[in-house]
């Protein structure tokens, strides 16, 4: 382990189950590399199927034997207040981590993660406001005094988290399942580890009891006997959409329950009345976030036929301004791409993009001042037909494709015109106008002007995009299961 990240991480070749920090069962090794240098980072221990089961085993014991489920909710939301703390104080380290594993920038890592810890607040906050038992009139149950709809938590979760955006994603499947009663087995992935390492520290530091939190890092096979456990009750699963099928399919077998965050190719429609310039330069501030990693990413801009070429040229200018380079670096605006094989899908994409006949207008190449770490310069296609590979797979990484429409209807088609429905946004100076429009996309979110999401109203998609939502109300209900008590009597408490 590199000095930069034993500062960083105290038990890299540990997993964290019930309470306790764990020699792993095999001396398996999973090397993480500093995408900006092509260094290693840090050697973590990889699960096998042993480390797994054991995990497992012991978030069973904790929600069928330990207090967690048994506390009141307020108690449990103490826990979450103080977990909200230590997340703020290591915020410094968390976003070193983060630049170093995925590439992001530390210009946008240092001021986004402290705020991060906010979301297990906000679930906290329920402790107090939302109905955990609900009153009701038994209109069909004769003779009985009351009925109660009581909102009991789904039991033992496997969650899973990607590379992109892990301590984020760590927060929205852990803090509403906590504050619900689960205990959870947390799944880092393997080339972002240092995040879910870094939150059983903090479960280890506030208290937590024992087996409410266990961590492990695994590769994919290790990964798919967490999904098959019978242990498990719900999966909730961050990723591709290949990979979300297989665990739909998993889970279905068993009846488990899953939530899935999948991935995207969302459209921004641009309405004539928009400014181009102005359209343009907030698009590429946006395409240039985490590189383009990013599932809610706007990677397809359309536009009126006749104003294609004008926000063509105003894209490829704005573009031209994004400063790739080191990630550690402030003034940079762009880093690199997370891994090789991602660099290499990538340039695979631009690739099939000139073959079947889109205009490559900006970028597709590798930037010629960095002569290592995984960059691609930011990458503009335009004449794109909607049926291109281009525009109908997700690329995951700095590559938009400008399509041009007939019409607003045209437009709205185009941007309907996909497996995916995660993300849009309208660009239109008529907030009614933007109204109307996002009300015809069959999207999870649709924002206006910019590339927007908010994880504290609800985040999700329509069709492949995946099942379910995480934030906001909408994303603890996946948590809980639903109990109806009809009573002859009316209890005290509810007298």
């Amino acid at each position: 382990m590199g000095s930069a990240a034993s500062e960083l991480i105290k038990h890299p070749d540990k997993f964290f189950i019930g309470g306790e920090w764990v020699a792993p069962s095999s001396d398996e090794q999973i090397e993480v590399i500093t995408p900006s240098t092509e260094e290693t980072f840090v050697r973590v221990a990889g699960a096998q199927a042993a480390d797994i089961n054991r995990a497992v085993d012991a978030a069973r014991k904790a929600f069928d034997q330990g207090p967690w489920p048994r506390m009141s909710h307020a108690e449990r939301a103490d826990y979450m207040h103080r977990i909200a703390r230590k997340m703020e104080e290591r915020s410094p380290a968390l976003s070193k981590i983060w630049t170093s594993e995925m590439g992001v920038t530390r210009a946008v890592a240092d001021p986004w993660v402290p705020g991060i810890a906010s979301g297990f607040d906000y679930y906290a906050s329920l402790a107090q406001t939302f109905p955990w038992v609900e009153r009701h009139e038994a209109l069909h149950s004769p003779g009985s005094a009351i009925g109660l709809l009581a909102h009991e938590p789904v039991g033992v979760v496997g969650a899973i988290v990607p590379w992109n955006g892990p301590l984020v994603l760590i927060t929205y499947k852990l803090a509403p399942a906590l504050i619900a009663g689960c205990t959870v087995v947390l799944k880092s992935s393997p080339e972002t580890p240092g995040e879910g390492l870094v939150m059983a520290e903090i479960a280890e530091e506030v208290g937590l009891p024992a087996g409410v939190i266990n961590v492990v890092t695994a590769d994919r096979e290790a990964s798919e006997v967490l999904v098959r456990h019978p242990g498990i009750d719900k999966i909730t699963f961050t990723g591709s959409t290949p990979v979300g099928k297989r665990i739909a399919s998993i889970c279905g077998e068993r009846i488990a329950r899953c939530t899935l965050e999948l991935g995207g190719k969302s459209a921004a429609v641009i309405l004539d009345d928009a400014d181009v310039e102005t359209a343009a330069e907030l698009l590429s501030q946006g395409a240039r976030v985490l590189s383009g990693q990013v599932c809610s990413n706007l990677t397809r801009y359309i536009v009126s036929r006749h104003r294609h070429d004008e926000f063509v040229e105003a894209l490829t200018a704005a573009f031209g301004r994004i400063k790739v380079g080191d990630p550690f670096d402030m003034a940079t605006d762009m880093g690199p791409l997370a891994m090789s094989r991602q660099r290499d899908r990538v340039e695979g994409y631009i690739v099939k993009g000139v073959d079947e006949g889109a205009t490559l207008a900006a970028g597709g190449k590798r930037p010629s001042h960095l002569n290592r770490g995984f960059f691609i310069e930011p990458t503009i296609f335009a004449n794109v037909d909607n049926s291109m590979t281009i525009a109908q797979e997700e690329i995951f990484g700095p590559v938009v494709s400008v399509i041009p429409a007939d019409n607003e209807a045209h437009a709205v088609a185009i941007a309907n015109d996909s497996v995916f429905g995660l993300n849009a946004s309208v660009f239109t100076e008529d907030a009614n106008r933007a109204y109307e429009i996002a009300r015809q996309l069959r999207s999870g979110t649709v924002g206006h002007n910019a590339f927007r999401s908010d994880l504290s109203i609800a985040f999700g998609g329509f069709k492949q995009s995946g099942i379910g939502r995480e934030g906001g109300l909408d994303g603890l209900r996946p948590y809980l299961e639903s109990k109806t008590i009809i009573l002859n009597e009316v209890p005290d408490q509810f007298r």
